[in-house]
């Protein structure tokens, strides 16, 4: 027996229950909108998602070519629009997520307008995306289940028991759209309360993965930018318990935090951290700090010092009032703030780095499995970084050491065109294919996502319609570029009615009305010219 099958009978003996007042209600009705509808709440959402996310983190600690991936998404469309592009392609979304990044909800969703990634936008414009993502994901499904419902009756009207068996078993082993989002709460708007309050909201939406900085809220800035400003782990470790506490409340028992660090391009700090001890953690993070050593008769007025092994130490402080880290200990300073995290209550960790580099990130992660062996990343395959440059940089240097001859190559002029059909080229492009395989397994990294990628490819097709359209093609760029290529393609979007949900709204009304029902779907509609 079938869960849909289980619902015709459930919804059978609620009808006969009821009496004749129901006569109008079809059982088998009332179990496809079920089906259509499978998850009525976001925490149901969460759960779900947390159960998936938990055993593809079990299975990646046995197996590291078993990682996870997801793509940024700005709006629910997009979100939907990849999730059945995944299931046409690849037949399953396993190990496929979300990601849900403030960048993208800074420069896209705020009522601002465009605004730079610095937690200016309205903190209620992330759980909104989260509900907003899950809304398309839940449509998407109701409508390939309801083209299989039709193929069901077709099937049934023409007598084939084959063809009938085999739409009944793809409704009865269906597999959702929904899957896991990794959510940017950026360094948690505030303080502790502010960031559990948050936290409730995503989760209540869907989220069941939260992904936290260790920066300070009111100074918070792109992890591709400069002036960043870390707190204390104490500061940290207090945002990380208010988002477990913010879990556990609502009953997400296993939901999972993701513990980003900034510290590798992050050079300033706004405060000293308390420290009881000598070699406690509020002395580690100080002992990072660039201090002068002075004698009393050197203090100034209003002069903050550090009393270590017996001396005075004096950080130097900024007109900005915060202090600066000593040049090199960006690394060192990353590994302590991985430790900590993940001995704290987060699950996974986030290491932003300049460039991307596998042996660089393996250098940090094999640091820090020394004190957490199953430590996992997850990884920013960043559009702020030039990959071509990147990886033709590392095959230069890499065929150099082999000692091929690279006169032909100028190292710094290597993203030109001219160099595209050399050898070079093509090794470094075979180094960006494997990148994230090999990141997964040598450094760590457990989910590779971009954050960006539908930010940017929204504007490159945009600009290569509009010069087009508005150029000496007209029609043509948008018929040729864009509706062609759906239909021979098979994108869904081509019966751009269907996806709004149009023929999802004449079965229901075929339910509610019967032959009575005024149906938008008839011999007159122009989504015919497609079938």
């Amino acid at each position: 027996m079938t869960a849909f099958q289980n619902d015709i009978d459930a919804a059978q003996k609620l009808v006969e229950q009821n009496g004749s007042a129901w006569n109008a209600i079809s059982p088998e009705s009332v179990a496809r909108m079920r089906a259509q509808n499978r998850f009525r709440t976001g925490l149901e959402i969460a759960q779900y998602t947390a159960d998936i996310m938990r055993r593809d983190m079990e299975e990646y600690d046995t197996d590291s070519s078993a990682y996870t991936q997801s793509l940024g998404v700005w709006h629910g469309f997009i979100g939907q629009q990849k999730l059945i592009s995944i299931k046409k392609h690849l037949k399953t979304t396993n190990k496929r997520y979300l990601y849900l990044s403030g960048w993208m909800v800074a420069a896209l969703r705020s009522e601002f307008g465009p605004l730079p990634d610095q937690s200016m936008h309205e903190k209620t414009a992330v759980p909104a995306l989260i509900e907003e993502l899950y809304t398309f994901l839940r449509q998407a499904d109701a409508r390939e289940l309801d083209l299989l419902f039709t193929q069901l009756d077709e099937a049934r009207a023409a007598g084939d028991e084959t063809a009938i068996e085999f739409v009944q078993s793809q409704i009865d082993n269906y597999e959702t759209h929904v899957v896991p989002i990794i959510a940017d709460i950026d360094a948690g708007f505030g303080n502790p309360e502010a960031t559990y309050l948050l936290a409730k909201k995503m989760i209540e939406a869907g989220a069941c993965a939260i992904q936290i900085e260790n920066q300070v809220s009111d100074e918070k800035q792109c992890g591709h930018q400069d002036g960043k400003v870390t707190v204390p782990h104490e500061d940290f470790i207090a945002k990380l318990n208010a988002v477990r506490y913010a879990f556990l409340e609502l009953g997400i028992e296993n939901g999972i935090i993701v513990a980003r660090t900034d510290s590798l391009g992050a050079g300033l700090t706004q405060k000293l951290a308390v420290t009881q001890t000598p070699g406690d953690l509020g002395d580690q993070y100080n002992s990072f700090l660039d201090v002068e050593e002075i004698s009393e008769v050197d203090l100034g007025n209003g002069d903050i010092v550090i009393k270590r092994d017996g001396k005075l130490l004096r950080p130097k402080r900024l007109p900005s009032n915060l202090y600066q880290f000593r040049p090199g200990t960006g690394e060192d300073r990353v590994v302590l703030d991985c430790i900590t995290a993940l001995q704290n209550g987060a699950d996974l960790l986030w290491i932003e780095t300049e460039k991307p580099h596998v042996e660089q990130i393996a250098g940090m992660v094999d640091r820090i499995r020394e004190a957490v062996p199953n430590a996992k990343l997850v990884y920013n395959n960043s559009p702020s970084f030039n990959w071509t440059l990147n990886f033709r940089q590392q095959a230069y240097d890499q065929l150099a050491e082999q000692g091929t001859d690279v006169a032909q190559y100028d190292r710094d002029r290597l993203m030109s065109e001219e160099y595209d059909d050399t050898e070079l080229a093509r090794l470094a492009d075979e180094k960006i294919r494997s990148f994230q395989r090999d990141g997964a397994a040598r450094a760590g990294i457990f989910h590779h996502l971009i954050t960006l990628p539908t930010y940017h490819t929204a504007a490159l097709s945009t600009d290569n319609l509009a010069k087009g359209y508005f150029g000496d093609e007209g029609m043509l760029t948008y018929v040729r570029d864009v509706q062609r290529a759906e239909i021979r393609q098979g994108i869904a979007t081509v019966k751009h009615q269907n996806m709004a949900g149009s023929d999802i709204g004449d079965n229901h009304k075929e339910y509610f009305a019967g032959d009575a029902a005024l149906k938008a779907g008839g011999k007159e509609n122009t989504m015919h010219q497609f079938s």
